[in-house]
């Protein structure tokens, strides 16, 4: 009989953890799964744990979706991957078509990956080749301070957040950050903003930002005003602008993607992570038949784009995309979830009688509970993730910021016993 015990000793002689200190397993060894359901993980020892993040925010409509699953097991009978290059499938044609409605105005055209950091590798390539085509070198790119896109080496040289991107300083690209919003007043953000574009004007090729919430940095967040003010000085000083909706968008915020908020269309719009309700790894760049046409010549003229994944457009991860469209739509998750926020909110407050606590935020089904009067070396958010996980439920803070980003598909009560457990855990240091 498999035990959590025994699946441990398995992995450790092989396998090496994501965003792990290995040698933390030998004081807090991990949770082997056996199951999952809904909101809910089971391991091999016969407990169980509320999933409170969705599983690096992926799960948005939980785990082993009915539905979900019907539609996998239907495209499983058919077609389970193709070469995309000279080849397509109807599951990625028709996603496309929904996603090109879905999204802001002027996004007609859908470039397919993997997963999250080669899709904001994509939208840097295309920005910097759209202008190389027309003869022109813009090999500068901005992002905010305090930002996260991703761990391949382009999408870290855009990020800020020191923890991922300082080792490898000495062999990624030159880019700049401007002061974030997030983190300072709005104005003095887009002035910041304003004075690169102008110290590298005509060098740059794109701005990119997380829209509303810079997830890993803390959960950090800001206003649309901030957006619709970026959308004017992009414009302005012929900038292209990358919305990097891996994290926020399909949803999490409040509307269906980020930039609605601020009634703008990016240039580039990059998704994953809740596109396959968690279930297989997909991304995606959508852009504006003007970048599309910068790039449509004949083959001898070397304009094409030459970015090519193995799994591009994968036939099940399609699927599984398109069931979690079919949600959206069929159960009117948006309009439902306007209750859960506000039932959220106000499980929240409770937070803010503690002195322990600095700051309560929320976009959505975004929460943040930022702590303060502790410093990184004694591990905050590790001490409430143990606490946690003995009462049942999964969270796994950022730093000294407890965060909550649950399925769509969490009842009350499961919000109640989330906030609840993270209460008490927080509580119980000072």
């Amino acid at each position: 009989m498999l035990t959590n015990k025994i699946i441990r000793e398995r992995d450790l002689k092989h396998i090496w953890h994501p965003c792990s200190q290995m040698k933390d397993y030998e004081t807090l060894p991990f949770i082997p799964i056996k199951s999952a359901k809904g909101e809910y993980l089971y391991d091999f020892d016969g407990n169980q744990y509320l999933d409170a993040i969705s599983s690096w925010w992926v799960n948005i409509f939980g785990h082993s979706n009915s539905y979900i699953n019907e539609k996998i097991k239907e495209q499983l009978e058919t077609l389970e991957h193709i070469i995309f290059a000279g080849f397509t499938h109807e599951s990625a044609v028709k996603l496309a078509e929904r996603l090109v409605k879905l999204t802001p105005p002027k996004l007609e055209k859908v470039f397919f990956a993997d997963n999250g950091s080669s899709a904001i590798e994509i939208a840097l390539k295309m920005s910097f080749q759209y202008y190389k085509n027309k003869g022109e070198v813009r090999n500068v790119f901005i992002s905010l301070e305090n930002s996260y896109h991703g761990e391949t080496l382009g999408a870290l040289a855009v990020g800020d957040v020191s923890l991922y991107k300082e080792i490898y300083n000495e062999i990624l690209i030159k880019t700049f950050q401007a002061l974030s919003p997030a983190l300072v007043g709005e104005e003095d953000a887009l002035a910041s903003m304003e004075n690169l574009f102008k110290e590298h004007e005509g060098k740059i090729a794109s701005v990119v930002i997380e829209p509303l919430v810079q997830c890993a940095g803390g959960m950090a967040m800001y206003d649309a005003s901030y957006i619709t003010k970026l959308r004017a000085l992009c414009d302005k000083y012929g900038v292209f602008l990358i919305a990097d909706e891996i994290a926020v968008g399909f949803g999490r915020t409040g509307t269906m993607f980020a930039c609605e908020s601020a009634n703008v269309t990016p240039d580039f719009m990059c998704l994953s992570k809740g596109i396959t309700g968690g279930y297989l790894p997909l991304s995606c760049v959508l852009t504006t038949d003007d970048i599309y046409q910068a790039f449509y010549c004949d083959y001898n003229e070397g304009k094409s784009f030459l970015d090519s994944h193995s799994y591009t457009g994968n036939a099940l991860a399609c699927a599984a995309a398109n069931a979690t469209l079919d949600i959206f739509e069929n159960e009117s998750i948006i309009e439902k979830n306007r209750s859960k926020i506000e039932f959220l909110s106000c499980e929240l407050k409770k937070f803010k009688e503690l002195e322990n606590v600095k700051e309560v935020r929320q976009r959505g089904m975004i929460a943040a509970v930022e702590l303060k009067g502790y410093n990184p070396e004694q591990r905050i958010g590790l001490e409430i993730y143990k606490y946690a996980l003995k009462n049942e439920v999964l969270l796994r803070p950022l730093g000294n910021v407890v965060y909550f980003m649950p399925a769509y598909t969490i009842s009350d009560e499961q919000m109640r016993l989330m906030t609840d457990v993270a209460y008490r855990g927080i509580k119980r240091l000072f």
